[in-house]
């Protein structure tokens, strides 16, 4: 049985109504759950993937795309967990065409939140020369997640932050209504905050944010 298969079985042999119904209010009821929580769908999917490691190390492209188009919630976390696991520091040129689709299908903050530090994050620190070109299609993008995750992707930066880059971000869409962009600045300010708070304290001081966002930003000064 193929990998993906294997594990289609597993998870919905474990499945739970009941424990699926708050989850599924939880995300505001936008995506179907099996209701199965997190540390045993990672136990779930460790066991199936001990048993399919050269498949999946040849293909794990296509199993993280096959697996982001099933309708449970599960099945996508399942998605990002293997690429994650297997794409570390080893993304190829390519790859920011598969991440952009991840960001935009099935979208809500709960994986668009971990593809934007650590995919469109990764992917960035591996080919800097691509970070401007990049960035600038998906904060230019009419896709909301985009947007957002051209302000949060460098959240695992730290102080090597490209904070004109952040404040140009944040000044493009600080006059923004939606709720998951307003909280993407103060997000992303405030944890860059921790490694710079005289300039973050600076630019929230000199720029009219939004109230949510600089309540936010301003949290740990």
């Amino acid at each position: 049985m193929p990998f993906v298969e294997e594990l289609k079985f597993e998870l919905h042999k474990n499945s739970n109504r009941e424990m699926a119904i708050p989850m599924e209010n939880y995300l505001k009821n936008n995506f179907s759950c099996l209701g199965i929580k997190t540390v045993q769908r990672r136990t779930i999917f460790k066991s199936v993937y001990l048993k399919h490691k050269p498949e999946i190390k040849s293909n794990y492209r296509t199993i993280t795309w096959e697996l982001f188009q099933e309708k449970e919630r599960e099945f996508h976390h399942c998605a990002i967990d293997l690429i994650q696991k297997e794409i570390k520091k080893n993304f190829i040129l390519e790859d920011i065409k598969l991440i952009e689709n991840l960001v935009i299908t099935n979208s809500w903050w709960d994986t668009v939140d971990f593809i934007a530090k650590y995919l469109v994050g990764g992917y960035l620190e591996q080919f800097p020369e691509e970070m401007l070109k990049v960035i600038e299609r998906f904060s230019n993008s009419e896709n909301m997640w985009l947007n957002r995750s051209a302000i949060i992707f460098q959240l695992s930066y730290k102080e090597n932050t490209n904070f004109d880059l952040l404040k140009a971000e944040c000044e493009k869409h600080k006059h923004s209504k939606e709720f998951f962009i307003q909280k993407a600045i103060g997000w992303a300010l405030r944890d860059y905050s921790r490694f710079n708070p005289n300039g973050v304290k600076q630019y929230v001081e000199s720029t009219n944010l939004k109230p949510l966002s600089q309540k936010e930003a301003i949290r740990l000064l």
